[in-house]
C-alpha cells in the first residue's frame, strides 16, 4: 500500500502540475492567472537554474550510491541527490498558490509534504535532501513573489 501511494506522490511531483494548473485556471478564466504564471515563470526559471547548480557542484550521492547493500524502489532522473529537485518544484507549487489564490493552505502543503516524504520512502534522496529542497522552493517563490509586487 506505501509504495503505491509513494509512487503515485512522487509522480506528481514531476512537474507536470506546473503546467496542468495554469491551463486550467486559464479555462477558468481566473483573474489572478497572469500574477500567478509571472510568479511562477520566474520562480520556476530560478529554482531550475539554483537547483541545477547545487545539484552538479555539490555532488551528492544518492543513498543507492551512499549506502552499501541499500536498494532505492526506483530510478532517478540523474546521478546526485542534493538538493531534491521535486521537493523544491512542489514547495514552490504550493508556495506560488497559497500566496495568489489563498484557500487551502492545509492541503497544499500536505501535497508537498508527501512529494518530498515519497522520495524518501522510494530510496532515491535522504531526508536532508528533500527538507533542503522544501525550504529552496519555498523561499525562491515568496523571493519572486515579492519581485513581482505581489507580496
Amino acid at each position: 500500500m506505501v509504495r503505491p501511494l509513494a509512487r503515485a506522490f512522487s509522480r506528481s511531483g514531476d512537474g507536470y502540475l506546473h503546467l496542468l494548473i495554469p491551463v486550467l485556471l486559464w479555462q477558468l478564466e481566473s483573474p489572478l492567472l497572469a500574477s500567478f504564471v509571472t510568479v511562477l515563470g520566474l520562480a520556476l526559471a530560478a529554482e531550475r537554474c539554483l537547483y541545477w547548480c547545487l545539484k552538479n557542484s555539490l555532488k551528492r550521492r544518492r543513498p543507492q550510491e551512499a549506502v552499501p547493500g541499500f536498494r532505492s524502489l526506483v530510478v532517478a532522473a540523474d546521478q546526485f541527490s542534493f538538493p531534491s529537485g521535486h521537493s523544491s518544484a512542489a514547495f514552490l507549487l504550493a508556495t506560488t498558490l497559497v500566496l495568489i489564490y489563498g484557500g487551502p493552505v492545509v492541503i497544499m502543503f500536505l501535497w508537498a509534504c508527501g512529494v518530498a516524504l515519497s522520495r524518501v520512502l522510494l530510496g532515491v534522496h535522504f531526508p536532508g535532501d528533500t527538507v533542503a529542497g522544501g525550504l529552496m522552493g519555498t523561499s525562491i517563490a515568496l523571493s519572486c513573489a515579492a519581485l513581482a509586487g505581489v507580496l
